[in-house]
């Protein structure tokens, strides 16, 4: 330890050691865990394998209407004619008012290019089941449309199959048990189904047939689309700065620096703040007296004291009210206070020689002492001028 230090300063010098270890602790326990460069999000910001800017940039690169959309569902365009909304694996799952809001976007003419296994989550009255494999496979071409025009053959990772065609959905892509693209027609629109988003990502488009395949899905039979929104709201991105820090150790850091904010705030009040002197109880205060006074009665054992001085008292007061002697007799008092003050003359009478028997037992106990004390004094407030009983 440097020289110098007090018992205080060494304490704070610990405790910030140990909050430094405990930040370091949970920044490596809680932060998340980098994705394996093949399993990334096929996100339009990521660049790894999984990640899918590559064919984001193709889209603006080619001049498409193409953007980046972080907005909940219910901002899409109404009527979505014309319009193309691209969920390439989203990772979270819609609430009943966004599936709606989707759905209402199909309805009125817009086109969803759906990726993966979860698009049951969205659309209830699709057919997808997961995939047990995990290797590329190629799929050939079910039937000519404008889909496969110019792609006879696509190598994907497939997530789920397609496993039974309705009469509103054509099976584009897949071999004689499963399919893996499929066009399914939705109210005015269209949702055209992959069983895995590898033919988008940044490894999978350069594969043969994959590039042609996406650019024929992006591009509708009438033509290229009036808008492209690649979605990355169900991939966590809100729309909001949290959004872009809340999956990274930003946070931590964020709490590790007001932490040490809070620390050097303290330790600055602590050092620089006005000092001011505890207030000092004088010695000489009435309480302080009493306490005293007390303590010498109960340790002397004269609980007698007290009663004497509180008797003489009371005689005091009253006498002086009624303009008596002091050597006043207490029967003589009693009659003089009952006539003139309104007291009842036997309870003040009592009173008197109550406390006048108290004087005279040696081994008063304190009990008794107070007692007598409290009768006596409930007179006192008489003897005051302009009292009135």
């Amino acid at each position: 330890m440097p020289a110098g230090l007090n018992a205080a300063d060494r304490k704070l010098l610990w405790g910030a050691g140990g909050a430094m270890i405990l930040m370091l602790a949970a920044t490596a326990a809680f932060a998340p865990p980098e994705a394996e460069q093949g399993e990334a999000v096929p996100s339009s910001y990521s660049s790894a394998s999984g990640g899918a800017l590559a064919a984001y940039l193709l889209l603006s690169d080619l001049r498409y209407p193409v953007r980046r959309w972080e907005e909940p569902p219910g901002e899409l365009p109404d009527p979505g004619r014309g319009a193309l909304l691209i969920l390439a694996e989203p990772t979270q799952m819609p609430s009943k008012g966004e599936s709606e809001a989707l759905r209402r976007f199909l309805r009125s003419g817009g086109r969803i290019l759906f990726c993966g296994a979860s698009i049951k989550s969205f659309f209830p009255a699709a057919g997808s089941s997961s995939a047990s494999e995990s290797a590329w496979k190629e799929f050939p071409a079910n039937l000519p449309s404008g889909i496969s025009r110019g792609a006879d053959r696509i190598a994907m990772r497939p997530q789920a199959y397609w496993p039974e065609i309705s009469s509103s959905q054509f099976a584009l892509y897949g071999n004689k048990e499963h399919s893996v693209v499929v066009s399914w027609h939705f109210g005015e629109g269209q949702v055209l189904w992959w069983a895995g988003a590898t033919p988008l990502t940044n490894a999978g488009i350069r594969e043969a047939g994959n590039l042609t395949l996406f650019l024929n899905s992006v591009t509708s039979s009438s033509g290229y689309p009036s808008s492209i929104y690649w979605d990355e709201y169900f991939h966590g991105e809100k729309g909001a700065l949290w959004s872009y820090v809340a999956g990274t150790p930003v946070a931590w850091g964020i709490a590790q620096i007001g932490l040490i904010a809070l620390a050097v705030l303290f330790t600055f009040s602590r050092r620089s703040g006005p000092v001011v002197a505890p207030a000092a109880v004088s010695r000489l205060s009435p309480l302080e007296f009493v306490e005293t006074m007390g303590g010498l009665y109960q340790r002397a054992g004269a609980a007698s004291i007290a009663v004497e001085v509180s008797y003489r008292r009371v005689r005091l007061e009253l006498s002086r009210r009624l303009g008596l002697p002091a050597a006043v007799s207490d029967p003589e008092l009693a009659q003089a206070a009952a006539d003139r003050l309104g007291f009842s003359k036997t309870d003040f009478a009592g009173s008197l020689e109550r406390a006048a028997g108290a004087l005279l037992d040696a081994k008063l106990s304190w009990r008794r002492g107070l007692r007598a004390i409290q009768d006596l004094e409930r007179w006192l407030p008489a003897a005051k001028p302009g009292a009135v009983r």
